[in-house]
């Protein structure tokens, strides 16, 4: 099996040499397949025909579309449970694309319940709350931290905020029925929660169906890095595993084992970073515990061996942790070294400092090499 982006299953057969990754930057999902793929039969569940014709995709657009229209053969399982979404673009096929119906035995949708803050999210977010302003366009992901961002976000007295992301998650309808999220002064889609998938509760799928207020859209257009920039303040947040004094972020795998894959991490804070206002964020708690009890900085002087830079210092804008947000454009590699150093746990500061002396970086201001 080969995976665009690494799930828990995945990782279990990654274990056992039976799957691999493909690394993918993800707004040119749809561009790879079309140019690069040959696709014999493609699967997808769906909503039944609506009276046009047409299977609604629900909650995936992504790279669905494109996925289908290279398919020799398309089969839609249809589900009464599946929300009608609405676009946007290429949400649905028409039944003369359609190769073969299931008519399906109507599974309720997975759910995955918001995840409950850790120990270090409360504080880092309101660190990143900090940075938002009256008007952002947000781009919220699902875990612990970014739910604890929408639940300070919805009893904040922020105004006209609006929803550009490419996962659309429980967060997203909190602050709309909190009255915190209008859309009024977005570029793009101004006025509608903009999105290429979702994932949550029920909740989240009924607020779906049939609401014009949601567009959904391949992710070739959700995460088109130009497409993000035209609207105003993007605040894009996505975590880390590790970051080093350098600034590359690894996101997607621990040394050599695969965790997860680029998702549009690189294509929101690099499209943040051109948006007028933007703040690309990069959030990592400031240590981990290993299995043995063991705690770590994910601060490190480098990458462990193997691991992938998910995000290229060159890009990185915003980093967070519990202990304060800086940000990095433009800074020389001591500066770096030194900010990142500044938001590190106070436990590690002093052996990364040394660290960073003998890497060459000069951390101190007033230091002159011999």
């Amino acid at each position: 099996m080969n995976d665009w982006h690494f799930g828990k299953a995945s990782r279990v057969l990654h274990e056992k040499n039976l799957c691999n990754y493909i690394p993918i930057t993800y707004h040119q999902g749809p561009r790879i397949t079309r140019k690069y793929l040959d696709i014999d039969v493609s699967v997808i569940t769906a909503a039944p025909m609506d009276k046009n014709g047409y299977f609604n995709f629900g909650l995936a657009n992504s790279v669905t579309g494109s996925h289908l229209s290279k398919s020799k053969t398309v089969i839609v399982e249809t589900n009464e449970n599946v929300p009608y979404c609405m676009g946007g673009n290429f949400e649905s096929i028409h039944i003369s694309g359609v190769d073969c119906i299931v008519e399906g035995k109507n599974l309720p949708l997975v759910e995955v319940p918001p995840a409950e803050p850790r120990g270090a999210d409360a504080q880092i977010a309101r660190h990143i709350l900090n940075e938002i302003e009256d008007g952002a366009t947000l781009q919220l992901g699902i875990g612990g931290l970014p739910n604890t961002i929408g639940r300070l976000l919805a009893g904040s007295d922020l105004k006209d905020l609006g929803i550009h992301t490419e996962m659309l998650v429980d967060s997203c309808v909190d602050l709309y029925e909190a009255g915190r999220v209008t859309g009024r002064l977005k570029s793009v889609d101004r006025f509608k929660m903009t999105y290429t998938f979702a994932l949550g509760t029920k909740k989240l799928y009924d607020f779906m169906h049939m609401n014009p207020t949601c567009a959904s859209y391949p992710v070739n257009f959700v995460n088109d890095p130009r497409v993000i920039a035209f609207n105003p303040k993007v605040i894009a947040i996505n975590n880390a595993l590790e970051i080093d004094l350098y600034s590359q972020v690894c996101s997607e795998s621990a040394g050599t084992r695969q965790i997860s894959g680029t998702g549009g991490q690189l294509d929101f804070i690099f499209g943040a970073f051109q948006s007028k206002g933007g703040k690309g964020i990069i959030s990592l708690s400031s240590t981990f515990t290993e299995a043995d009890g063991t705690v770590r900085s994910r601060i490190v002087p480098w990458l462990r061996p193997g691991s992938v830079v998910t995000i290229p210092r060159s890009i990185v804008h915003y980093v967070a942790t519990e202990y304060g947000i800086v940000q990095l454009k433009g800074l020389s590699t001591w500066e770096r070294a030194e900010k990142l150093i500044g938001i590190a746990h106070p436990d590690f500061r002093d052996g990364l400092v040394k660290q960073a002396d003998e890497m060459k970086i000069w951390v101190r201001t007033n230091r002159i090499p011999d």
